[in-house]
């Protein structure tokens, strides 16, 4: 048993390792971005599964495409990422890595307010006025 254990754990490590080189090292903004990934999945969740109330599917309700999509795209958001910071090592910077980490942790910040406002939490008026803004700014640059 204590092999097993030993064996698991340093098979962890090494995934973590390269996982780590392959990113160019790991910083705050990338935890703070994969913190609010799981965040904005699970009131996701919350909302189609408790509430019935999501907006990615006809009746609100919990649907395993859905669920699936939005793990492609979270996916997809790390390879992003991962580019970035492949991008940064060959041009000897990390203003690519930050501001990708930055967009990234905005969207998901909007996703997760706009999850818990589906789920009845009040939110402040101020966060409302913030949000409208960012979207109308993201109709007027996609038009």
């Amino acid at each position: 048993m204590e092999r097993l254990r030993i064996s698991v754990t340093a098979a962890i490590g090494a995934v973590g390792g390269f996982v780590s080189t392959a990113f160019g090292g790991w910083t705050s903004a990338m935890t703070t971005l994969i913190i609010f990934m799981a965040v904005d999945y699970i009131t996701g969740l919350m909302t189609a599964g408790i509430f019935k109330r999501s907006k990615k599917t006809e009746n609100g309700a919990l649907e395993s495409r859905a669920g699936f999509k939005g793990l492609c795209r979270k996916g997809v958001m790390l390879l992003i990422l991962l580019v970035a910071c492949r991008l940064d090592i060959e041009l000897h910077t990390t203003y690519i890595r930050d501001a990708v980490c930055i967009a990234f942790i905005a969207n998901e910040t909007i996703s997760i307010i706009e999850n818990a406002g589906l789920m009845g939490v009040p939110i402040p008026a101020p966060i409302i006025r913030a949000l409208e803004l960012l979207k109308q700014k993201e109709e007027d640059n996609g038009s």
